[in-house]
């Protein structure tokens, strides 16, 4: 399947509407039988696909197959193998229940024939309940006192001299928009505390959440995977940026709280609680600016030291 996502280099000032357009298009798949689709490949992609492309997709699959009005309330996925960019990935789904209130299915991601991915989400049709919420959101600065993200990776990339092949990696325009309140793994040397806290949303603009509810929730997801996996790495003072770990992600959980929309800014707070046997548990929480816990999410990984590297 042909990528028509934007192509700017490294050095190009991306246009936001276009990469926030060219996001919609990536994860937009397309049905190529009864419960069958195929994704749209990341343009000029090099090494292993992003994770949290995988899982928006496959949460795109699951969703195509589900009667308007039940709406995705949760995921569970976990990653087989690493997927490769320029590579088509293929999603079956299973409707493995349906009922009146609630509905699942299962998605496998393959390329070559091989899955890379198993992702089983839950539907829910929108009722009236009983509600609290005990968790407050963490007082941090607001997106528009703090610098872009590309900002400081591009400082970090000039002050690092780093090579050009991970240049490249670093400095690829991106269609979410983050601005962080912390310095993360790649920003520091020194072992501190793992939490971080970063605001998201599309660069540019999404159609109306009532023309297209998927679209922000597969958004949400795409960006969960944003990170996360990092911050089990921070008491470490270790980053994947300066070569110094190895690592992958292994599962990835996601509920959904509340309706949100994706390009309009969300705080990103994770944490991790615990790390060891080569893997890192991470957690987060995304709020809307009123304060409202608009999902929860969970993921472990494979976090290792490499080889060689001090």
């Amino acid at each position: 399947m042909s990528d028509d996502t934007p192509d700017n280099g490294p050095d190009t000032a991306p246009d936001p509407q276009k990469l926030t357009d060219g996001l919609v298009r990536l994860l937009t798949v397309e049905r190529t039988g009864d419960d069958a689709f195929a994704g749209r490949q990341q343009k000029d992609g090099f090494g292993r696909v992003f994770g949290g492309q995988v899982i928006a997709q496959a949460l795109q699959a699951a969703q195509a197959t589900v009667e308007d009005g039940k709406h995705a309330h949760s995921l569970h996925a976990y990653f087989l193998r690493g997927g490769e960019e320029g590579v088509g990935i293929d999603y079956a789904t299973a409707r493995d229940f349906e009922g009146r209130s609630f509905a699942n299915r299962r998605a496998v991601a393959s390329q070559n024939g091989k899955p890379i991915l198993n992702l089983t989400a839950s539907f829910q049709r929108p009722e009236d309940g009983m509600a609290h919420q005990d968790s407050v959101m963490p007082d941090v600065p607001p997106p528009e006192e703090l610098k872009s993200d590309m900002e400081m990776r591009r400082h970090f990339a000039d002050k690092a001299n780093l090579p050009e092949a991970t240049r490249k990696i670093m400095l690829r325009p991106r269609p979410i928009e983050m601005r962080t309140t912390d310095k993360l793994h790649w920003m520091n040397s020194e072992p501190k505390e793992p939490r971080a806290h970063s605001w998201f949303k599309t660069s540019g603009i999404l159609p109306a959440i009532e023309d297209n509810p998927a679209i922000h929730r597969a958004i949400i997801a795409y960006a969960s995977d944003y990170t996360l996996l990092g911050t089990s790495a921070l008491p470490h003072g270790l980053s994947w940026m300066r070569g110094e770990l190895v690592g992958a992600s292994l599962d990835h959980a996601l509920w959904f709280h509340r309706e949100a929309r994706a390009d309009e800014w969300l705080l990103y707070a994770t944490d991790a609680p615990w790390s060891g046997s080569g893997r890192g548990f991470n957690r987060g929480r995304i709020y809307n600016r009123a304060g409202e816990l608009v999902a929860s999410v969970a993921q472990e990984g494979m976090m290792r030291r490499r080889k060689g590297k001090s």
